[in-house]
């Protein structure tokens, strides 16, 4: 994983540790012991679970979280009677495997040829639900180009030859950058790559006039573009628009023996994920509120520059790329990075969240 794409991603330092996963008395896929049938339905929609259950998420403060933290704010895990514990990885190699044995059962995962080869190599993990890819004009991980060049650079094509920051080598910037080459005819031979793994360097690079573009994030191309240092260059959309940067990853006992407890999940992540597009899409629903419970979990304090930033787009249906996330796993192995193969059919799983849409309804 590209960990310090997840870094200015809006994390903060993590600590590693292992927490014991779902807690509950009884397991089982569509145990009706688990649920409380003389309750009534929350919102109309499901029962909640008889007994308290504690669903263990591996999040580390990233934007992207937002639907875990709204649910949790919201109370619509409390609803259905589960309780949400975060736990904090300081890598990728600690995650996954605690994921596999479901110690945790929900992660947060960035696509990466190191990801992807985890899967290959035995770590059974499933991609269940969105949690991270560009909306349309308003990518929170675009190209921006030095100020003082903007009357320079008009065209993708007009990079040959620039120095142009990117934060991993086989992670899904990596890939973001390989679109763009491709969309203006260019090759890396073409432009000097630049690997630079701290999105903070990437600014002071851009301040000291020794790299003309980079591949950069929220907030920092807000912050960046306010202190005159670099402009925003296009979208990462013109040539990318169906990227999956993210995913919601749930353990194979999770999402399989603990399904009413995983529905139940699902469900109450989907309703935080509406509360977010109504907001920072529709420009509805409760702005202070979100923002404060943005700030709350993101090392993003400043309820002003939440009303700038171009957000991390999260599908309120829950739906991923697929089609892109074969895309990037295939160009990571064309590249050499993973040993072995990667069963689609089995590590994608998009049936929590499709059951979970019909009983919401689908948001639009």
């Amino acid at each position: 994983m590209a960990k310090k794409f997840l870094a200015l991603l809006l994390v903060i330092p993590l600590l590693a540790f292992v927490m014991s996963g779902c807690q509950s008395d009884k397991e089982g896929k569509h145990d009706k012991t688990l649920v409380d049938q003389s309750a009534d339905p929350v919102d109309g929609d499901l029962k909640p679970l008889k007994k308290q259950t504690t669903v263990v998420v591996a999040e580390d403060g990233s934007a992207s979280g937002a639907g875990f933290y709204i649910a949790k704010e919201k109370g619509y895990f409390k609803d259905y009677n589960i309780k949400i514990k975060f736990a904090t990885f300081s890598n990728s190699d600690d995650m996954l495997p605690a994921l596999a044995s479901g110690k945790v059962d929900v992660a947060g995962g960035i696509s990466s040829a190191s990801f992807f080869n985890s899967i290959a190599q035995g770590i059974d993990v499933k991609m269940i639900a969105d949690k991270g890819h560009n909306i349309k004009g308003h990518s929170y991980f675009s190209f921006v180009i030095r100020k003082d060049l903007q009357d320079k650079i008009k065209s993708y094509k007009d990079l040959t030859g620039k120095r142009i920051a990117v934060s991993t080598k086989n992670g899904v910037d990596d890939y973001i950058f390989s679109q763009m080459l491709k969309s203006a005819g260019l090759t890396r031979k073409d432009v000097d790559f630049v690997l630079m793994s701290d999105f903070g360097n990437m600014l002071s690079a851009m301040g000291n006039k020794q790299i003309d573009a980079a591949l950069q994030i929220e907030p920092l191309i807000t912050k960046g573009t306010a202190k005159g240092i670099h402009v925003r260059f296009g979208d990462a959309t013109d040539f990318a628009p169906k990227a999956q940067i993210a995913m919601v990853l749930g353990s194979p006992q999770f999402v399989g023996k603990n399904r009413d407890v995983a529905l139940r999940f699902m469900v109450a992540y989907l309703k935080g994920l509406r509360d977010y597009n109504d907001v920072f899409v529709k420009g509805t629903g409760d702005k202070d509120g979100i923002i404060n419970i943005m700030t709350k979990y993101t090392p993003l304090k400043d309820p002003k520059i939440w009303e700038k930033v171009d957000v991390a787009g999260l599908d309120p249906n829950g739906k991923m790329f697929v089609d892109d996330i074969k895309k990037q796993y295939e160009w990571y192995k064309s590249r050499g990075g993973i040993s072995g193969d990667v069963d689609m059919k089995k590590a994608v799983d998009t049936s929590l969240a499709k059951e979970a849409v019909k009983i919401l309804g689908e948001y639009k």
